[in-house]
């Protein structure tokens, strides 16, 4: 039995998730399907995270146990070959040790959610990020996040669905910058903690550009906060801005 560690990347516009679903495609029965035609083995795909409908990766880190004699070049082709034509890659495959996992050994995860900043429809970027028209104030957006930096009880900023224990996380990150690309001007939202609540970056997201669009003072974000009140949370953003950029683990791993 072989264990590979994975780095996925996808476009999760046509699926429910990263995680199976009983009422939908998902990223992780793509994967084990493809597995599957590959290896003839009934292999489960476990992930450093969990996504929403609609949200995308860029490094997603998972793993899965294989029986038949594979190197990872071999296998890393193959799951290409099969998962076509899925807008699911596989952009990395290594062995690892059986006691390494992609969930619980990982030490630390990072977003992005981008917000295209202009008032023409998007196109190419359709379902790629968030179309916010009117010009947003990226300071006051800056300023208005540092209230939610450090260790907090996010309760405000959680799904209704949560399934963590407890709401108190530490934010070690989360920067509001501008940035230019081929859709036009942008705002880069980046977020990083050793974990998040279920909604959490996109709804701090959603408060920011409140701010950003003169809705709210930068205060709000703060009193949103104290508040530990789901109900004081003024916009969830939408699951298409968000990507799953990277899974850390400690050195060597």
């Amino acid at each position: 039995m072989t264990r590979f560690a994975l780095t996925l990347e996808f476009d999760g516009s046509p699926y429910q998730g990263l995680q199976r679903q009983k009422h939908g495609p998902s990223v992780q029965q793509a994967v084990e399907e493809a597995a599957h035609r590959i290896t003839g083995e009934e292999a489960q795909l476990l992930s450093a995270g969990r996504t929403d409908t609609g949200v995308h990766a860029l490094a997603m880190r998972s793993h899965m146990d294989i029986e038949k004699d594979f190197t990872p070049f071999r296998f890393m082709e193959a799951l290409n070959g099969q998962l076509r034509p899925h807008p699911i890659a596989v952009t990395a495959c290594e062995e690892v040790d059986e006691d390494w996992h992609a969930r619980f050994s990982c030490t630390g995860r990072r977003y992005l959610y981008r917000i295209v900043n202009r008032r023409a429809p998007l196109t190419f970027g359709r379902n790629r990020a968030w179309q916010v028209g009117p010009e947003l104030d990226v300071d006051a957006m800056q300023r208005a996040a540092q209230a939610l930096i450090g260790k907090h009880d996010f309760t405000t900023f959680r799904s209704v669905r949560c399934q963590a224990k407890d709401p108190v996380k530490t934010l070690d990150l989360l920067e509001v910058k501008r940035a230019t690309t081929e859709l036009g001007p942008e705002i880069h939202v980046h977020a990083a903690a050793r974990s998040f609540l279920h909604h959490q970056v996109r709804s701090m997201v959603g408060c920011l550009k409140l701010v950003g669009m003169g809705t709210w003072a930068e205060s709000e974000v703060a009193e949103a906060l104290a508040a530990r009140d789901r109900q004081r949370l003024g916009y969830n953003a939408p699951p298409h801005g968000l990507y799953f950029v990277e899974a850390v683990y400690p050195t060597g791993d």
